[in-house]
């Protein structure tokens, strides 16, 4: 290779590295969790995956924190802020009032929420279409049904997870079975996401009243309810993260919200420049939300089944089934 060759390409290689370092500069990743805790198998633990995922493909490290009480969210919001993390992903919709605090103290930082809206210019709001995921584990739970009776389990009594209830309701209606639906909500305080007991509780009284599959979305309280019903025999229904193999053969499917994929997304886009702010909704269409079949629950889950589920998808996604949203529209109308 000729000197001036030599000379490009190593010009080359420092324009590189320039670049990305200029794409990496105030590239600080943060987490703060919703209560519950990190590894609460559900929701938290796959916004854990999402910024694990980033990490083992980018050499990438991010802080994180678990708070244990209301006041500790602002808190660390403020803190990782004031330490230059950007972005920061503040972990559902509890976090928005102190979100919208800090992020307008510190305009030049990134911010992300995960299930509620923050209108500003430094903050990526994202959603979820939950009630077309829980529409088809609706679904498919009534056609695993065998005493035409289901329940669900909610932790926070929130819109959010009437949310989540009311599409269920619809799946489980759209069979024609006539199934009956037993709903119960674990709490009105944070403290509803992480009881365990209490949704073991609440599962049990609906296995004696006939319900043989539980769908829950109760967050670590939802650990529980698998529990309980796995012990009776029964099926449970996962939420938020693949929670299939928790308890092989007792679990029919999960209720997949993909806050893995968020917040992936969410870091690889800071990290590349090509971060925007503003509101972003995931459901089937966008890959948001969908259901898990695999070696834990296949045996469960019949061809018929699966074809209904599908055929169910694909016409939600051509807007042939048009799933209630109650978050619009308090009425659920089944």
């Amino acid at each position: 290779m000729s000197i001036a060759k030599l000379g490009l390409a190593l010009a080359g290689l420092v324009l590189s590295a320039s670049v990305a370092l200029a794409q990496q500069a105030g590239f600080k990743p943060a987490i703060v969790y919703d209560l519950g805790g990190k590894f609460d198998k559900s929701f938290n633990e796959g916004v854990f995956s999402g910024a694990e995922q980033l990490k083992k493909e980018f050499s990438i490290e991010y802080r994180d924190f678990e708070p244990q009480t209301d006041a500790q969210r602002e808190q660390a919001l403020r803190r990782f802020a004031r330490d230059g993390y950007s972005p920061i992903v503040a972990v559902g919709f509890s976090q928005a009032t102190a979100l919208e605090k800090v992020a307008k103290e510190f305009p030049s930082l990134k911010f992300a929420i995960i299930d509620a809206k923050v209108d500003a210019p430094n903050v990526q709001s994202i959603l979820f279409q939950e009630h077309e995921g829980s529409f088809l584990v609706g679904l498919l739970a009534a056609l695993a049904s065998k005493t035409d009776k289901v329940g669900f389990v909610g932790g926070m009594d929130i819109p959010l997870i009437r949310k989540f209830a009311c599409g269920y309701v619809q799946g489980v209606k759209h069979t024609g079975k006539g199934t009956e639906v037993f709903q119960n909500m674990t709490g009105t305080t944070g403290a509803a996401w992480n009881d365990p007991v209490k949704g073991a509780e609440l599962a049990r009284s609906q296995i004696d009243r006939g319900a043989d599959v539980i769908y829950h979305a109760a967050g670590g309280t939802g650990i529980g309810v698998l529990r309980a019903a796995a012990d009776a025999g029964k099926l449970g229904i996962g939420v938020d993260s693949n929670q299939n193999g928790l308890h092989p053969g007792k679990v029919l499917t999960s209720m997949l919200k993909r806050v893995d994929v968020a917040t992936y997304n969410t870091f690889k886009e800071a990290r590349d420049n090509t971060w925007k702010p503003g509101i972003q909704v995931l459901g089937l269409n966008e890959d948001g939300v969908g259901w898990a079949l695999d070696e834990h629950n296949e045996a469960l889950i019949t061809p018929e089944m699966k074809a209904a589920a599908e055929k169910a998808a694909a016409e939600i996604k051509a807007g042939t089934i048009k799933v209630h949203d109650y978050m619009s529209d308090s009425k659920c109308p089944v």
